[in-house]
């Protein structure tokens, strides 16, 4: 049993940081694009990174079940192109997929207000001095936004390791999480000791 909980914690982690790291892909580029934009562009991609919040985190979970299912949105999509269906729900990649949906804003949000504030001279300096563009991002803005990107880090991973509802819906009993397990100890086996002990454990690890 032990074994069975330790597989659990690791596939948790595995899907934590692979939700995490997709979203650092997805979420630097959107929140540089925003950052660089006009003031008003920006109130605009801002409300638009956040509209997905405004709705019910449930509502959003069964759109993704919506989507990815063998007759869902994704599938005819498909159909269509002729590349055929492809079986994604009840698979860690629909889960993953549900998580990075669903945390990407706070990815997005933490880096592109610390970018937002970066003084646009050190820029201008840096391409002065001789930089290109991928210098400058790598030398200038990169060492500059990292407090945010630890801030989005840490708002990604933290849920997505003690996330339960989005891999009961989107996934299986092949992709059950930490947060499922400790779920149903508090309300189907009714064991709130091991519950309680498992997010002991679990608080222990994030930290």
């Amino acid at each position: 049993e032990v074994r069975t909980y330790l597989l659990i914690f690791w596939r948790s982690l595995k899907l934590a940081i692979i939700s995490t790291v997709i979203s650092l892909l997805m979420g630097y580029p959107m929140a540089y694009i925003m950052a660089q934009a006009r003031p008003r562009v920006q109130k605009t991609m801002v409300t638009l990174i956040m509209i997905p919040m405004w709705m019910n985190f449930l509502i959003r979970t069964y759109a993704w079940m919506t989507i990815l299912q063998d007759t869902g949105i994704f599938n005819g999509l498909l159909d269509l192109i002729g590349l055929g269906p492809v079986h994604i729900i009840g698979t860690e990649a629909a889960v993953v997929i549900g998580m990075v949906y669903d945390y990407l804003p706070h990815m997005v949000i933490p880096i592109y207000s610390v970018m937002a504030k970066m003084d646009n001279r050190l820029l201008e300096a840096a391409q002065d001095l001789g930089c290109n563009n991928v210098q400058v991002l790598r030398r200038v803005v990169w060492p500059l936004s990292l407090p945010g990107v630890f801030s989005g880090i840490n708002m990604v991973l933290i849920p997505s390791i003690s996330t339960f509802y989005i891999s009961q819906k989107l996934g299986s009993t092949g992709t059950t999480m930490i947060g499922d397990v400790i779920e149903s100890q508090f309300k189907t086996a009714y064991n709130p000791n091991l519950g309680a002990a498992l997010s002991l454990v679990m608080m222990v690890l994030i930290f």
